[in-house]
């Protein structure tokens, strides 16, 4: 654990904060003073840590990945999309409404499909190409402008694809370049959106990385400011989105007043918008924000307040599958921390149910899933190895 700390630069005290408890609870595991922690601690420091396997962590060979999925098929496909540079073998015109088109369709492909990481996986690798292809060929500053905004966005997909695998690099490598691509653009929405989701690479590094997800939300927030009085709803949703997202960093450093205060704060720019708008990229909107309440209460470890806000949001209002599966997740998580395992195990169930490519590459459900198989309740033990059967964790 020391080591794993360390290299997450976390100090004691830092991992202790994260984890309810003390610094010296911490240096105690750390010297052997301490026993062992319980599964369930194991599993929370793991999630702290972002330790991929718990064997990096308790050194016994459990052979499950926590914070990685298993690789799609599709991934090295994308991968060698994203990786070429074509500059000869495609020749042929790429018209930027045709691959607006073509983008559009991807995302309500990703939105309603329960296998969306296969959809877009299949659509990615040609879409990459004739994007990379459109700006190369563009006749014009405009024409070009134009086509790395698309660029930009390709690349946003690309990353929800790849995401959670077992590809940090190439996860940076297309968050660098939608950030590349959107300032090329200069183009408020793709900027702003390129700054959303390079901020939450960061984040999701670890906490040694929350000052750098900070800067990247602020500085979006700082471009888009001027922009925002006479804003179309594609600018200001990404202006609300990036302020949630500040305030969701703010919950994961276990700041409270912060995180709420930056909560409400995006709830009223959703306030703003129509009531039926729904972002294709960062799902803002109204219907969501009940969803980013329970996130928030549960990156405080509030269980409690996590029930409350679950409660409280209604999951049928969102209408894409993966983020409503994502949300269900988040429930779950709560009801964990409430000390109600059962129904936390019925609401990954309704995840599963949503979306199975969801929950299959989310470190979250799959460590509650493991620790409730270890439960001492034969009946939740049985449905936590039959839903882990069911995501692939476990054999049948």
């Amino acid at each position: 654990m020391q080591i794993l700390r360390q290299r997450r630069g976390i100090t004691r005290t830092q991992l202790g904060g994260l984890l309810g408890l003390t610094a010296s609870w911490v240096k105690g595991v750390e010297t052997g003073r301490l026993q062992t922690p319980k599964l369930n601690m194991v599993l929370r420091i793991a999630e702290v840590l972002r330790v991929r396997n718990l064997a990096d962590l308790t050194g016994h060979d459990v052979a499950v990945d926590l914070f990685t999925g298993p690789g799609h098929p599709r991934l090295p496909a994308v991968g060698a999309a994203v990786d070429a540079f074509p500059m000869t073998g495609r020749s042929q015109e790429q018209p930027a409404a045709h691959l607006r088109a073509r983008l559009d369709a991807a995302w309500t492909a990703r939105h309603s499909a329960p296998n969306h990481r296969e959809i877009i996986g299949g659509l990615l690798p040609n879409l990459i190409g004739d994007a990379q292809t459109a700006v190369r060929q563009a006749a014009t500053g405009t024409e070009r402008r134009a086509a790395q905004a698309i660029l930009s966005e390709v690349y946003s997909l690309a990353q929800f694809f790849v995401a959670y695998q077992p590809d940090a690099a190439l996860l940076w490598r297309v968050a660098e370049r939608g950030l590349i691509a959107a300032r090329e653009s200069e183009d408020p929405r793709a900027i702003g959106v390129a700054a959303w989701l390079t901020a939450q690479a960061h984040r999701d590094s670890g906490p040694a990385h929350f000052d750098a997800a900070d800067t990247v939300t602020r500085e979006g927030l700082e471009y888009l400011a001027p922009h925002l009085p006479d804003a179309t709803d594609a600018v200001l949703a990404i202006a609300g989105a990036l302020t949630f997202e500040a305030g969701y960093t703010a919950a994961r450093r276990l700041e409270t007043g912060t995180a709420w205060r930056l909560w409400d704060r995006a709830r009223e720019m959703a306030g703003r918008l129509p009531a039926t708008y729904y972002d294709p990229v960062t799902s803002f909107g109204r219907a969501i924000m009940g969803a980013h309440a329970v996130t928030v209460a549960v990156e405080l470890h509030a269980g409690g307040e996590s029930v409350r806000q679950a409660a409280a949001a209604d999951a049928a209002t969102i209408p894409s599958r993966p983020r409503r599966a994502r949300h269900r997740i988040e429930e779950a998580r709560g009801y964990q921390l409430d000390g109600q395992p059962d129904v936390a195990l019925a609401t990954l169930a309704k995840a599963h149910e949503a979306a199975p490519e969801t929950i299959k590459y989310n470190g979250y459900a799959k460590a509650i899933i493991l620790e409730e198989a270890e439960s001492k309740a034969p009946v939740r033990r049985r449905r936590a190895s039959e839903l882990a059967v069911r995501i692939g964790m476990l054999t049948a």
